[in-house]
């Protein structure tokens, strides 16, 4: 009998628009970690919690917070469009999301949320 690791993870590297990407998604019991990144690094690192929603009318918004890095508005509407179906898929669970990004296009937006789902844990 196969032991079911602690904690499930799955990686990717690909190149989204002419730049080299990787992406590291690990599922904990509690939270679910993604990491994009095309530095090679971490970057900011952001919080993404799910508000209760009244009567299971609905799907929670997710309230942003950046825990480590630049806080600016612009960071936040990536860490919303890049992760909220992962939230929404994982049954809800707070998102970390550790995103370091050079292409900052719509198009670039999109590329990355299909190499996030590729490396599906939740």
């Amino acid at each position: 009998m196969e032991a079911k690791p602690i904690v499930d993870s799955r990686q990717r590297e690909e190149v989204v628009r002419g730049v080299p990407t990787q992406v590291v998604c690990t599922a904990f019991s509690d939270h679910i970690l993604v990491v994009v990144t095309q530095y090679g690094k971490m970057g900011t690192l952001v919080s993404l919690e799910p508000s209760a929603v009244a009567n299971d009318i609905g799907k929670p918004a997710l309230t942003t917070k950046v825990l480590l890095g630049q806080d600016e508005p612009l960071i936040h509407v990536f860490a919303k469009n890049l992760v909220t179906f992962v939230s929404q898929e994982g049954g809800n669970k707070p998102v970390l999301l550790a995103v370091a990004l050079k292409d900052r296009s719509v198009e670039g937006v999109k590329a990355l949320k299909e190499l996030i789902r590729s490396c599906q844990v939740w």
